[in-house]
């Protein structure tokens, strides 16, 4: 992994790394993004997600409800020249309530660094994600952090990794000490270790000396004791930890495994240096027309997210698009697949944040932000030569339910515009019972902590106050079948029927025997989960 090892792209294509940060709540996950952008000299001095008032906020957390809980709740573009490489790095939310945005994200992505807490090992979350991952097929690079706190022996987080994501782990470093006696990592294709100081605040970039292992007591480094373990640790690694087999990651039969501290930032060069060697370049896209090579020569990109009001100034809706294949240039002419129009995109830029600067050409692996007016969706395909389509990305069932009133009826204007502002993100989904006297969004969430969210984008953007109400459903279907079988269902207050934003027929249970209820009651009927919903 020595630094002269890593060839110089051959082309913008080559030297593009389009990736996403997954881990459980907690991980570190935010961490270490803002560690790669300052190895990155993307920024000046790291945040922490938990800043005190004479601190940075991290730059990936823009959103002021992120910056006040210590969480991220939407996906971040991030873009950054490395060592003559171009990163795009996405960062995703770190909480479970999320997890359709980074699954989103996810789909626009050609590798992913799983994020693992060194005390914790593999938690819940982190094996949701991982296994979204393998379905789509992308290769994932580990890194096992916090090791500057108390952890688990390498070896037991190593065999966890073995036994419960059924990968080969390879560890490319071997950390020297953990807690407060964690001073560096053995880096196993140098055949040497990398020491590192402590910086004010973990803000700059950690000084770091590379010492032979045979040196390490001879300098009074490390103890005659500590040198002496790190040696058995070192024999037992060549015998049992793995030969690294590039193939064999991007074939996700393997992941390289490297432990560190996003915190201090001890080992985090070594793994982008590493990361920037091995990861992918764009991936090939499957389409309804076949694959989508990178390497050809015609435009196509595909929308994965909608985000408004990013930058206050700005206060407009950005749709985020991943170039698969072509060059793009400002200006030129982009079939809108699902419209049929020809839209001459004369405004798009790559993003940073919350911040933005127009950019005139962009190549596959990319993400442009685009200006949206209201015609771009989740999921719509844009191209320059013949019309086609790319996968769908996928959208996940609702579990949670609540009524959403405005209290100041002289906001109902913007009410309206900002639930359906959110509604197009997919950060909810609208639906209103048909039978109730006042006109009153449901919204329906995959995650409870998307309803305070709502409330809180409402409240700041629109600087509308709401009230909610908790409902006690817990199913929502869509109803397939003629109109006036429909409207003859039983309403009730424990079986709704609704109509979402598209105008389509839809009914909420309290519970599945309902459900099963109204099923077998009307057989002409068909009640279906979202994904069944063409």
């Amino acid at each position: 992994m020595q630094n002269e090892t890593t060839p110089e792209p051959t082309s913008p294509i080559s030297a593009r790394r389009t990736f996403a940060v997954i881990s459980h709540p907690d991980a570190g996950k935010t961490t270490l993004t803002e560690k790669l952008l300052l190895y990155g000299n993307a920024i000046e001095l790291a945040g922490n997600v938990r800043a005190r008032k004479n601190q940075r906020a991290t730059t990936s957390d823009w959103m002021e409800m992120e910056r006040e809980r210590g969480i991220s709740i939407t996906s971040t573009v991030l873009q950054f020249p490395y060592r003559g490489h171009i990163i795009n790095l996405l960062d995703t939310p770190g909480h479970q309530d999320f997890s359709e945005d980074t699954y989103r994200t996810l789909s626009a992505v050609d590798c992913a660094v799983m994020v693992i807490d060194g005390a914790k090992g593999i938690e819940p979350q982190t094996l949701k994600l991982f296994e979204v991952c393998r379905k789509r097929g992308i290769p994932i690079f580990t890194f096992i952090n916090k090791m500057d706190r108390p952890a688990r022996d390498p070896l037991d987080l190593l065999d966890e990794i073995r036994k419960v994501l059924g990968m080969e782990p390879v560890p490319m470093n071997w950390p020297i000490g953990d807690g407060p006696q964690f001073v560096g990592v053995y880096d196993r294709a140098e055949d040497g270790v990398y020491l590192y100081e402590r910086t004010e605040r973990n803000e700059k970039i950690a000084p770091e000396v590379f010492v032979r292992v045979d040196d390490l007591e001879k300098q009074g480094l490390l103890s005659s004791e500590k040198v002496k373990h790190l040696k058995e640790s070192i024999e037992l690694l060549d015998l049992a930890g793995g030969a690294f087999d590039h193939a064999a990651v991007l074939k996700e039969k393997q992941t390289p495994v490297f432990f560190g501290s996003a915190l201090t930032n001890f080992g985090v060069r070594m793994f982008l240096d590493s990361f920037i060697q091995f990861a992918p370049p764009p991936q090939p896209y499957l389409s309804d027309t076949g694959l989508v090579s990178p390497e050809d020569a015609d435009f196509t990109g595909f929308i994965f997210k909608i985000q408004a009001n990013m930058n206050p100034k700005h206060r407009d809706s950005v749709a985020f698009l991943r170039i698969c294949s072509g060059k793009f240039e400002r200006g030129m002419d982009l079939l809108h697949t699902p419209s049929g129009k020809t839209l001459k995109l004369m405004r798009p830029y790559k993003a940073f944040a919350n911040e933005r600067e127009i950019i005139d050409e962009a190549y596959p692996g990319d993400v442009l932000g685009l200006p949206n007016n209201g015609i771009f969706a989740i999921g719509d395909t844009l191209c320059s030569g013949k019309a086609l389509h790319f996968a769908p990305i996928p959208r996940f069932q609702p579990e949670h339910f609540a009524l959403l009133r405005n209290l100041d009826v002289s906001k109902q204007k913007q009410f309206a515009k900002g639930l359906q502002q959110l509604e197009s993100e997919g950060a909810v989904q609208i639906l209103y019972n048909v039978n109730a006297f006042k006109r009153e969004p449901i919204l329906a969430v995959v995650g409870q902590l998307q309803f305070d969210v709502v409330q809180a984008r409402l409240q700041s953007e629109y600087n509308v106050a709401t009230e909610l109400e908790r409902m006690t459903h817990v199913l929502l279907r869509w109803i397939k079948g003629e109109d006036k079988d429909i409207e003859a269902l039983a309403n009730r207050s424990d079986a709704i029927l609704a109509r979402d934003s598209r105008n389509a027929w839809a009914m909420l249970f309290q519970t599945p025997f309902l459900l099963k209820y109204y099923s077998e009651k009307n057989p002409s009927l068909k009640f279906v989960e979202l994904t069944d919903l063409q």
